[in-house]
């Protein structure tokens, strides 16, 4: 039996299908064990990387498209993620439709300790819509957990936040939801795999392997009664409400987020390009410069055969 080992930016029910796959033993079944933590900070996937800890990254594709160019090389071949998952909560309930514009002159808390992509993907959303995003305040860099304490004691007028967070800022009656982004931002790789280039070839066989697990799992979770998966919601977040989980998955399940495995072209073609607007790649790399697609391609062809 081979083995795989994943270092991760998050441990986050947008990563469902990874457990369920893992729970299920759809990876033994393909003669693979693997291995997966969450790295704190989550820059520890690019050590973890580097000195061989892990052989694979879950996180956004935003990484490897921020080092594409460098010395740092590093090749995307699945995605866990096909929307990005985050929600706007406010202070108040949202009457008729969400309008981008009514964020002008407001101030908006964007947890960036785990990264930028929550700021970017608001801003970038908001360009698309012809709203002028310099006209909202983005409070950034720091933590979940702080801005939502913040917020809930009267800090900004809105907060960017994980479907989970979102969720549970709703129940406790101290946020609304106002616009999920899996129903306004169209498809994008929120959280991909990676590898060191120089290593996808040693580790092609194992990651088709992975990918065809990981593609049986997402089926089945998409398609799962909530309360099926319930015990191994409660298994990974014990802390947390479990209806508060089963809310989350529920709208997970309702989007497009586990639809497939296959990264698609020009919705990372877009995310680079929102990226690039921010100064945050010296210029937008393209999809076949990032995404090797071999190994889904594999993946698909064991699976039909």
């Amino acid at each position: 039996m081979s083995h795989l080992s994943i270092s991760a930016t998050a441990h986050g029910l947008n990563y469902l299908p990874e457990y369920y796959a893992d729970h299920a033993g759809l990876f033994a079944d393909r003669d693979l064990t693997v291995h997966a933590k969450a790295c704190d900070p989550w820059t520890g996937v690019l050590d973890d990387l580097a000195d061989g800890t892990a052989d694979v990254a879950l996180g956004g594709i935003w990484v490897p498209g921020m080092y594409h160019g460098t010395s740092r090389e590093l090749t995307v071949f699945a995605q866990l993620n096909h929307q990005f998952p985050k929600a706007l909560v406010t202070r108040t309930e949202q009457v008729g439709d969400f309008e981008w514009a009514s964020l002008t002159g407001k101030t908006v808390l964007a947890p960036g300790i785990g990264g930028s992509a929550p700021y970017a993907i608001t801003a970038g959303m908001m360009r698309e819509a012809g709203v002028d995003s310099a006209g909202t305040t983005f409070l950034r860099d720091l933590s979940t957990p702080m801005f939502v304490e913040l917020f809930e004691d009267g800090l900004g007028d809105a907060i960017i936040l994980d479907i989970t967070t979102a969720q549970s800022m709703h129940d406790r009656g101290t946020g609304h939801i106002a616009v999920e982004y899996a129903e306004v931002g169209g498809l994008g790789p929120n959280s991909v795999y990676y590898c060191r280039t120089d290593r996808f070839d040693e580790l092609s066989e194992r990651l088709v392997a992975f990918t065809s697990a990981l593609s049986d799992g997402m089926a089945a979770v998409r398609q799962a009664p909530v309360s099926e998966l319930e015990p191994l919601l409660a298994e990974h977040w014990p802390a947390m409400p479990l209806a508060t989980l089963s809310a989350s998955c529920a709208r997970i399940q309702r989007s497009r987020t586990w639809d497939t495995v296959r990264i698609d072209g020009p919705a990372t073609d877009r995310w680079m390009r929102i990226l690039a607007e921010e100064a945050m790649v010296r210029s937008a790399p393209a999809f076949a410069d990032l995404v090797d697609t071999r190994i889904v391609d594999a993946a698909e062809l064991v699976a039909v055969g």
